[in-house]
């Protein structure tokens, strides 16, 4: 029996009907390939296994886990020991594909950045994340959990909150509830504005939630006018299009340090 090791973050599913419930959240539409990060135990890998994805892997950082999963899963041949952080996805990917797994929650918010580093090639994310993240990453403009990761993410793909999964089915039982999401990479090829600008406006406008979007923007950015209409606004207001247009914008009316 594999030991759970705090480092890595590591709170293993015990619940069988949970684990299948979580592989058929995969729609197997667009892709043929699947990466499932952290398989841990198998539990989720078993599943997967059972709907004959094309091109299944999975990726380990353990090494303890690698040896059982080898172990337990003789015909599985496509086990890659590593970080899925440091990992170069294209060199072991060239076509679209997906992504699924119960991602550790002290990295769970750098995994969905490097996700949309990729997010030509990763078209859907199947993830078990810690409840308040899962919620945050679905939620709408008005809500109080609307944040970075709601708006950088629902820019470019359709976000669903599943299920909820309790505590009591871990090894070691987590502190917090889990949630599974799924994110279906939408229609969107351009934001129609500068994407790393945008990045910037969207952080330093959460940086500073309770103020205005017109105190947040002026503390990074140095500007000709100050008249934009949303600027009375907070940023858990504005939507991913108003986002788009205060980035445009703020492109037009910055000025650029000589």
């Amino acid at each position: 029996m594999i030991k759970p090791k705090k480092n890595l973050g590591q709170h293993f599913l015990k619940d069988r009907e949970i684990a299948a419930r979580i592989a058929g959240t995969l729609t197997g539409s667009g892709y043929d390939s699947v990466l499932e990060i952290g398989p841990g135990t198998g539990i989720l890998t078993g599943y997967l296994i059972e709907r004959h994805f094309p091109d299944f892997r999975v990726i380990e950082i353990d090494n303890e886990s690698v040896y059982y999963l080898k172990r337990d899963f003789p015909g599985l041949k496509n086990i890659i020991r590593g970080d899925f952080l440091v990992m170069d996805i294209d060199e072991y990917f060239h076509d679209k594909l997906a992504i699924i797994g119960n991602f550790p929650y002290n990295i769970s918010s750098q995994i969905l950045f490097k996700v949309l580093d990729h997010k030509d090639k990763i078209i859907e994310v199947c993830g078990m994340l810690q409840k308040e993240v899962a919620e945050r990453i679905c939620s709408s403009p008005g809500s109080r959990t609307y944040g970075i990761m709601s708006v950088l993410l629902q820019a470019f793909y359709i976000t669903e909150y599943l299920f909820t999964v309790p505590e009591h089915v871990f090894s070691p039982p987590p502190k917090v509830k889990s949630g599974v999401i799924r994110l279906r990479r939408n229609q969107v090829t351009s934001l129609g504005c500068d994407e790393s600008l945008f990045l910037r406006v969207v952080k330093s406008s959460f940086n500073q939630r309770r103020k205005t979007l017109r105190n947040s923007v002026k503390a990074v950015f140095r500007l000709k006018r100050e008249d934009y209409r949303d600027f009375g606004l907070r940023p858990e207001q504005l939507s991913v299009s108003q986002f788009i247009e205060m980035t445009n914008w703020i492109d037009e009316n910055r000025i650029l340090s000589e």
